[in-house]
């Protein structure tokens, strides 16, 4: 894929982490399904790991900038999460093939969500710290994780299924191209 059509994929990955938030919001899904998320791992995935980094840290600020949300205090944790997301996405799916799309998608998506919620439970930590506070392995857990189960859920369906369906519009090159009839493929 070229630069400008990652370029352009990522700004308009950039724009979403703006608007899907309030559309959420609007029918109170937005903390539970962390819409946001989506946007950057969906980025990382398709465009690699540099455009998924800098979805990750531009996402959120372009989002407060715009919105106002989410807040000053919410940006300390978000972009080192979703930071992390954007760049283990885009590394994990550079290294891993297994000749199967989505499982090539769902061995880059579920380490770079770990990876991305601990990086954002240790940013949180480190504030609340910062400012006398207390923030425990239970309050992690809670907040990262369990509350968290809906967006999971839904992140581990809809991005892959958002991936295949630009592989298959051929809107993004194709991982593993068909072979042609006379390249040893079953007529």
């Amino acid at each position: 894929m070229s630069s400008v059509k990652k370029i352009t994929l990522c700004g308009v990955c950039i724009a979403l982490c703006a608007i899907l938030p309030p559309v959420f919001h609007m029918v109170g899904l937005g903390s539970i399904l962390s819409p946001m998320h989506i946007p950057v791992l969906l980025c990382g995935l398709v465009c690699g790991w540099p455009y998924g980094l800098f979805c990750g840290v531009a996402g959120p600020l372009v989002a407060h900038l715009i919105n106002g949300q989410p807040g000053a205090a919410m940006l300390v944790s978000m972009i080192p999460e979703l930071a992390v997301y954007g760049l283990a996405c885009g590394l994990m799916m550079k290294l891993v093939r297994t000749k199967n799309l989505y499982a090539d998608i769902y061995c880059s998506l579920a380490p770079a969500m770990l990876a991305g919620r601990v990086v954002g439970g240790v940013a949180r930590a480190l504030f609340l710290m910062g400012g006398g506070e207390s923030y425990t392995l239970a309050m992690w857990a809670g907040a990262y994780l369990v509350q968290a189960i809906p967006g999971i859920i839904l992140h581990l369906i809809l991005v892959p299924a958002l991936v295949a369906m630009l592989d298959r519009a051929k809107l993004i090159p194709a991982r593993y191209p068909s072979r042609k009839l006379g390249e040893g493929a079953a007529a």
